[in-house]
């Protein structure tokens, strides 16, 4: 006697269009890091694959111990006395808007500013650039230039301190 096979009365699942593919999820996870984004996302119809940094609070560093003898520094060469709050200084020159800051016309060239110049209102101090286009960040007064707070190549927030002038 022959026995046929049973048909299994359970429906078939569907296969997903794309699964957990884990060569895409490393290739986007590559492209995170190297584009130095915070997420990225991709998808097809309905599904999607979307990866995101998690942000990580950095604890803030213990105070360091204070020395018990300081020497006292000659007045020709003590260094100018640290603002508290450089966004609140009168002399704060500012990122107009979120970029990388460069401090000079093309690489390798003269920066634009050195600390102890003296400049005049409306001379070129860095370049701030955002999308592809160079925006000249001008001095708002005259003035010697105290501190350079900015590194060249460096990304900038909006409103955060690049120069201090006297």
């Amino acid at each position: 006697m022959a026995v046929k096979p049973v048909p299994d009365p359970r429906p078939e699942e569907p296969e997903p269009m794309f699964g957990p593919d884990i060569e895409l999820i490393r290739a986007l996870a590559a492209v995170l890091d190297e584009a130095n984004l915070s997420e990225i996302e991709i998808g097809e119809g309905e599904s999607r694959i979307r990866i995101a940094r998690q942000a990580t609070v950095a604890a803030a560093p213990a105070p360091a111990p204070r020395p018990a003898a300081v020497e006292p520094v000659p007045a020709e060469e003590a260094p100018p006395a640290p603002v508290a709050d450089d966004a609140s200084h009168p002399g704060a020159v500012i990122s107009p808007l979120v970029g990388v800051v460069y401090v000079a016309s093309e690489p390798g060239g003269r920066p634009f500013v050195t600390v102890g110049d003296e400049i005049s209102e409306g001379d070129t101090l860095f370049i701030v650039e955002a999308m592809k286009t160079m925006n000249p960040v001008r001095a708002p007064s005259g003035g010697r230039v105290t501190r350079i707070l900015a590194e060249n190549g460096a990304r900038v927030e909006y409103g955060e301190v690049l120069l201090i002038l006297e």
